[in-house]
C-alpha cells in the first residue's frame, strides 16, 4: 500500500487536491476528522484538554468549545504546543488504527490529509509527502477573501503553522496553486496517471 501525505498551508487549495483523488475514489484519513473524533466527549483528549486549559473551554453540553480554545493558542506559541503534545498521542493511535484497517483492505493507495505532517514527524513512517504550495502572499490573499479576515487576523493564523516555504524541503512533490484551476487540475491529471493509475491495473 503506497502511504501518500498530503501537507499544504492554510488556504493553499489541500481540499481542493484531496477532493480530485476522492473522485478516483482513493481512500484518505483526514487528521482533522480524527482530531474531532478523539475530542469528542467522553474522550481521553477532551479530559486532557480541561486539565490544561481549565473548563472554559469546555461548552455546557460537554462538547469542546473551540472557539474558546482557539482564542488562547492562536495567539500564544506555548499554549499551542502544550495543546498539540496533549491530543498529538490520541491522534497518532487514531490514524494507525485506520491505517490497519485499509491494509485489511488490500487498498492500493492511502492518503493521509495531516495538517501537521511535517511538525509531526509523519512523513518518517509515510512513502511519499506531496505538498500543495501556493507563494506566501497569495496565501494571505486567499485566506483573508475566503474567511473575511483581516489581514492581521489572516496573518495569525498563517504564522501558527510551519511557513510553507520551509516545508518545500521535506516534499518529494510539490503540487503549485498559486496559479487558476485548470492549471492545477492539468498538474493533478499527471499525477494520477504517472504515479497512481497503474496501481489499480
Amino acid at each position: 500500500m503506497l502511504k501518500i501525505g498530503l501537507t499544504g498551508g492554510i488556504a493553499s487549495g489541500k481540499s481542493t487536491v484531496l477532493h480530485y483523488f476522492k473522485n478516483k475514489q482513493i481512500p484518505f484519513i483526514d487528521a482533522d476528522i480524527v482530531a474531532r473524533e478523539v475530542v469528542a466527549p467522553g474522550t481521553e483528549g477532551l479530559a486532557d484538554i480541561e486539565r490544561l486549559f481549565g473548563s472554559t473551554v469546555i461548552n455546557d453540553d460537554g462538547t469542546l468549545n473551540r472557539e474558546a480554545l482557539g482564542a488562547i493558542v492562536f495567539h500564544d506559541p506555548k499554549e499551542r504546543e502544550r495543546l498539540n503534545t496533549s491530543i498529538h498521542g490520541f491522534i497518532r493511535n487514531r490514524i494507525e488504527e485506520l491505517t490497519r484497517q485499509f491494509e485489511s483492505q488490500g487498498v492500493p493507495v492511502l492518503i493521509y490529509d495531516i495538517p501537521l505532517l511535517i511538525e509531526g514527524k509523519w512523513y518518517e513512517i509515510l512513502d511519499t509527502i506531496w505538498l500543495v504550495y501556493v507563494t506566501p502572499e497569495v496565501q494571505l490573499h486567499r485566506l483573508m477573501d475566503r474567511n473575511g479576515f483581516t489581514r492581521e487576523e489572516a496573518l495569525a493564523r498563517i504564522d501558527s503553522q510551519m511557513p510553507i516555504d520551509e516545508k518545500r524541503q521535506y516534499a518529494d512533490i510539490i503540487i503549485d496553486n498559486t496559479g487558476d484551476l485548470a492549471s492545477l487540475q492539468a498538474q493533478l491529471d499527471s499525477l494520477w496517471h504517472d504515479k497512481l493509475q497503474s496501481l489499480y491495473v
